[in-house]
């Protein structure tokens, strides 16, 4: 088992044991961490879980979209800026020839 695997497999760990702590089935906290992905994600999960203490499956479900829909933010907003330094680096370092006009 690589280490990525072992820190992934503690996360989901964690977060099996308060969902199911909280009376849920442990087939849906797997389902919520395979869907997380990252074992950071999956830790802000179980803290949502501890600290909240939801009392449906429809309230983790929609914690755990709204995890997700805000990692995909953040994705986007980073492959954005990394394309606009792309961008301003080959303005920059661009040779501006003068018009013949000039």
């Amino acid at each position: 088992m690589t280490p990525t695997q072992y820190l992934w497999a503690r996360a989901r760990d964690r977060l099996v044991a308060a969902v199911t702590g909280l009376g849920f089935s442990a087939e849906l906290a797997e389902l919520m961490a395979r869907q997380l992905k990252s074992p950071k994600a999956i830790d802000r999960m179980t803290a949502y879980v501890h600290q909240a203490h939801p009392r449906t499956e429809e309230m983790l479900v929609d914690e755990m979209l709204a995890i997700c829909a805000e990692i995909e933010t953040w994705r986007e907003k980073k492959e954005s800026q990394e394309a606009q330094a792309r961008y301003n680096a080959r303005l920059y370092y661009r040779k501006w020839e003068p018009d013949e006009e000039e």
